[in-house]
């Protein structure tokens, strides 16, 4: 096998395991699909995919209550999936497996049940700069419940925690540290046997986010004496929707119900009610079976084909060939270079000297249609990426079955878009001036109505066979769309709920009552085109008209929709808000101005 293929890890063989997955041997595009997105979900084995449909279609029924023979083979299936989980995160005891609906899940659950019991006003909590949203938002909304204090342990501008400042951020108030063994942003792997330690030396408990960490590396949470860890399935091979909280076991039984409801009980009674054993008491109602069963597969799975000693020194290896691949791309900077770090690859484009920059969703759009799968925006690390003040990021992560042919078919994409979106901004350069030395411009009226402006784009885009044709065309609208002044832009004219930056300003067209003109920019390409499409349907046209006008049949039919991330659709329909709250604004002004001038003639 050529040495470009895969790292050179001895006895491991990455392209073997790949023919377990079958999603794998698929095309994305016309082109062989590269699967870098794996800190978002990884891909299942055919094992997991067939215990899942061997349970709908041979085992399916409710489990816990019933006593018939489906039911009993349902739970016995049930629980162990339970002891798999103990065994693979070296629990003591199979109830202190509580299955939940992911990581989330998990930490609301502690969030919720622990922090009832054991967190009040004057407390402290401590998290890090770099954590996902999820290890950020449950502890925010508990300190505004119950009066205790959030603290936050800063990061580098590596993207390392800066762990020697948590010793002064410890003490007799702190009741929980919460932290990510390994950061789904950046990659960085974070020592929490220190945490740990400290934590513990001040009385304090500490909850592990190991989302990231289990599908590559060994856990075994006693060695860790962690108190609470906390993953998904979907993170480790399995089904989505199923999620683990590891807790000891007299912490989970001095903690209240974290939800009430069936199988979570021992007696009811309109006078009160009693709470079942470990692990029924934190699961109320029916749980995802079938889901459960998949991550007992996907644990299986993992327990029988991977060596974590090897698998984590072959990522490594990938990790460090597509880092230095990718940083021979002029432009790119890679973003999160801690010492210590896992097969994560966070970079931007940035603009230089005759090199413009693209924005992350742009390239993430134009990679897919490479047949490249890499995650863009924030990673709900809205915090992370203030700390590097940009929007977002590029993330590229690797599991065990990628190989180097897929790094090569990720920087060889990456090489072919920076290439394209120099010579086409080159091209546009030469005939736009630059934005910070022009008036605004307002652009003409493309119809006498929206209606006809929108028919003749329809009509554009039915000539268009696939996405990459209409998002070349998107491109290229953008590329010509009309200059906004950098003096323009301010937090006045801030477009809120984008995912990237844009700018909106409009004024009242004059000579008219109620005609409404506007210019935008933003500072992602694919969005500069989105921005062209509505300004084409709406700039010079009536408030009454613009109001009357259904723009998400419009952008329906133009079958953007599926195409677009959340993100983006969510940014799409602000810019479409911003514009009909114009021509509300406009068009109340324009009737009291008809009412007033009636008023005067009678």
């Amino acid at each position: 096998m050529d040495d470009r293929t895969q790292p050179s890890t001895p006895t491991f063989n990455a392209e073997q395991l790949r023919s377990d997955f079958p999603i794998l041997a698929s095309r994305s595009n016309g082109k062989p699909l590269a699967y870098l997105d794996n800190g978002a979900t990884t891909q299942k084995p055919k094992a997991v995919i067939d215990a899942i449909s061997a349970f709908y279609g041979q085992t399916n029924a409710n489990i816990h209550r019933a006593v018939y023979h489906l039911a009993q083979e349902a739970t016995s299936q049930f629980e162990d999936s339970r002891r798999k989980v103990q065994r693979f995160i070296n629990a003591r005891d199979p109830v202190e497996i509580i299955f939940t609906r992911g990581t989330t899940d998990s930490i609301n659950l502690v969030a919720s049940s622990f922090g009832q019991k054991f967190i009040g006003a004057g407390d402290e909590i401590v998290i890090t700069a770099l954590e996902h949203h999820s290890n950020i938002v449950p502890w925010q909304l508990l300190c505004q419940r119950v009066g205790a204090t959030l603290r936050v342990v800063p990061i580098s501008d590596r993207g390392e925690v800066l762990l020697d400042q948590l010793p002064a951020m410890l003490n007799q108030r702190t009741r929980l540290v919460s932290i990510s063994h390994l950061s789904n942003s950046l990659g960085t792997i974070i020592d929490v046997e220190r945490v740990i330690k400290l934590a513990h030396d001040v009385g304090a408990k500490v909850l592990i986010d190991g989302a990231q960490w289990v599908g590559h590396f060994s856990t075994d949470v006693q060695q860790l004496d962690c108190d609470f860890y906390v993953f998904s399935a979907h993170k480790l091979f399995g089904p989505t929707g199923v999620g683990v909280l590891f807790g000891k076991r007299e912490l989970l039984e001095a903690m209240p119900p974290y939800q009430g409801g069936g199988d979570m009980i021992r007696t009811v009674s309109f006078e009160g009610s009693t709470w079942a054993e470990l692990p029924n008491k934190f699961e109320a109602g029916t749980p995802d079976i079938a889901g459960v069963i998949g991550l007992g597969a996907a644990v299986d799975y993992v327990t029988a084909n991977i060596d974590f000693e090897q698998s984590s020194k072959y990522e490594h290896e990938l990790l460090e060939y597509a880092t230095r691949e990718l940083s021979s791309i002029p432009s790119v900077r890679v973003i999160g270079t801690a010492q210590h770090k896992a097969a994560v690859l966070s970079f931007v484009i940035d603009s230089e000297e005759g090199r413009p920059g693209i924005d992350p969703h742009t390239l993430g759009t134009l990679l897919d249609i490479e047949g490249v799968a890499v995650r863009t925006g924030h990673h709900c690390c809205m915090p992370v990426m203030t700390q590097f003040k940009l929007p977002g990021t590029v993330r590229a992560s690797f599991a065990f079955y990628n190989t180097r042919a897929d790094v090569d078919q990720f920087v060889a994409g990456v090489k072919k878009i920076v290439s394209s979106a120099q010579s086409s901004v080159a091209s546009a350069a030469s005939t736009r001036p630059e934005s910070a030395h022009v008036e605004v411009m307002y652009a003409a009226p493309a119809a006498s109505s929206p209606a006809l402006a929108a028919a003749e784009l329809e009509s554009d885009f039915a000539l268009f066979d696939d996405w990459e044709q209409k998002h070349e065309y998107l491109l290229d609208l953008g590329m010509k769309l009309s200059p906004m002044p950098v003096t323009e832009k301010s937090e006045a004219t801030r477009v809120v709920g984008c995912q990237s930056t844009v700018h909106l300003s409009a004024r009242k067209r004059p000579g008219t009552s109620d005609t409404l003109e506007f210019v935008a920019d933003s500072d992602a390409y694919i969005v500069k085109g989105l921005i062209a499409l509505i300004e084409r349907v709406f700039n010079g046209q009536r408030s009454a008209d613009i109001l009357a006008f259904d723009t998400q049949a419009f952008f329906d039919r133009l079958g953007l929709g599926h195409h677009l991330s959340m993100g983006r659709r969510n940014g799409l329909s602000s810019i479409v808000v911003r514009v009909r709250k114009l021509a509300t604004l406009l068009d109340a002004h324009s009737s009291s101005q008809k009412h007033s001038s009636n008023e005067s003639s009678s």
